[in-house]
């Protein structure tokens, strides 16, 4: 095997969330960024799918590491499929990811009827792990991936990682992909990715100050986490 297969192998895919303005994306060019998020549920990171469409017209003239634009996620919660099929005809995402309470069935809808990718975002509480592992198991075949994010979303604050083992044996099984979020930044990144090797991880306040995306902490996150 090649050294560059061995690395696309263990390599980890970086989601940026919560972009809002064009100099964040510009400032990105050239780092290694997969995925870039836009928050459609109420939050002070929050943008309307008119706002999100020039975004995704700027993100798609930026070229990052791997030579392309980022992908586009946008995040709901608890959406209705009319919302979500009204936000896809002003903006073409490339990933509905589902933050809220949508089950696997409607998840499995919103992907045949809207053809699109979606993604399911699970919380990590203090149950037992193999009770979340078979949360994660319910979405096999409806989802490409899951996301790991801490009780309550947003908070900054990690969860107990030595639970992600037993996540990442059940994605295996089942077929997903597994990315971590919740509480990292450019200090945690590289421990995470070393120890675990999620599929992604996704990050917004994170790469923050006082508020705003900061370009030198998107830059220290995304080079820790391919460092790693």
């Amino acid at each position: 095997m090649t050294d560059e297969r061995k690395a696309a192998e263990r390599s980890t895919s970086v989601k940026i969330c919560g972009i809002k303005e064009e100099a964040t994306l510009q400032g990105m060019a050239g780092l290694q960024v997969d995925y870039i998020g836009f928050v459609f549920a109420k939050s002070r990171r929050q943008v309307t799918p008119e706002r999100a469409a020039q975004l995704q017209e700027e993100a798609r003239r930026v070229s990052m590491a791997r030579g392309k634009p980022p992908l586009t996620v946008g995040v709901f919660v608890n959406p209705t499929l009319e919302q979500l099929a009204q936000t896809l005809a002003v903006v073409p995402l490339d990933v509905v990811q589902l933050h809220g309470e949508e089950t696997p069935e409607f998840a499995r809808e919103v992907r045949e009827r809207l053809s699109v990718d979606v993604w399911r975002a699970l919380s990590v509480g203090d149950e037992d792990s193999a009770e979340g592992a078979a949360r994660l198991q319910a979405y096999a075949g409806v989802v490409s991936t899951v996301l790991l994010d801490t009780a309550g979303g947003g908070t900054g604050k990690t969860f107990r990682w030595d639970v992600i083992p037993a996540y990442q044996q059940a994605a295996a099984d089942s077929g997903l992909r597994l990315f971590v979020a919740g509480g990292l930044s450019p200090d945690n990144a590289d421990e995470l990715v070393a120890t675990y090797r999620p599929a992604g991880v996704d990050i917004s306040s994170g790469v923050e100050t006082d508020g705003a995306k900061d370009i030198g902490k998107i830059a220290a996150f995304a080079e820790r986490v391919n460092c790693a």
